[in-house]
């Protein structure tokens, strides 16, 4: 009778002893629930910071065109001058300066379209297409500057 017992008792307070053993103490529950709320704080600051850079390039990028369309409009006024002083000379005008005058007339359009057309969204090199811009719209004013300079000693 004993063992008929015994076995039951044993079995009892050994899964007893397993399944209180299981239970997270009060600083492991305090641990884990700290744990979640710092990934949850590490998500929110995420978002925020992705926003955050979001607005900066917005401004940057509205700042950035501002700039480089002036920067057009001023070659566009160059080489509207440049075309009346053409037409002044006449007959005297040089074809290859009127050449030169239209192909960069052309690559100021160029510039327009391309900043027309870009999208400044995630998926975009920023700074990439700022550098390029930049030096493809500082090579159209030297190139302006230079078609009028008189290299003849």
């Amino acid at each position: 009778m004993r063992k008929i017992i015994f076995i039951p008792m044993v079995a009892i307070f050994s899964i007893a002893t397993t399944v209180i053993s299981c239970k997270p103490s009060p600083k492991e529950q305090a641990a884990q629930e700290d744990l979640q709320e710092a990934k949850e704080d590490v998500k929110e600051a995420r978002v925020e910071l992705a926003e955050a850079k979001r607005q900066a390039n917005a401004e940057e990028w509205q700042s950035f065109k501002n700039d480089m369309n002036a920067a057009i409009d001023k070659n566009d006024a160059r080489i509207a001058e440049l075309q009346e002083q053409i037409k002044n000379k006449g007959k005297e005008a040089n074809t290859e300066l009127k050449n030169k005058v239209e192909a960069l007339k052309e690559k100021n359009e160029e510039l327009k379209v391309k900043m027309a057309s870009y999208k400044n969204d995630a998926d975009s090199d920023w700074q990439e297409f700022k550098r390029e811009f930049h030096h493809d719209t500082d090579e159209l004013g030297k190139a302006l500057k230079d078609l009028t300079v008189d290299n003849k000693q």
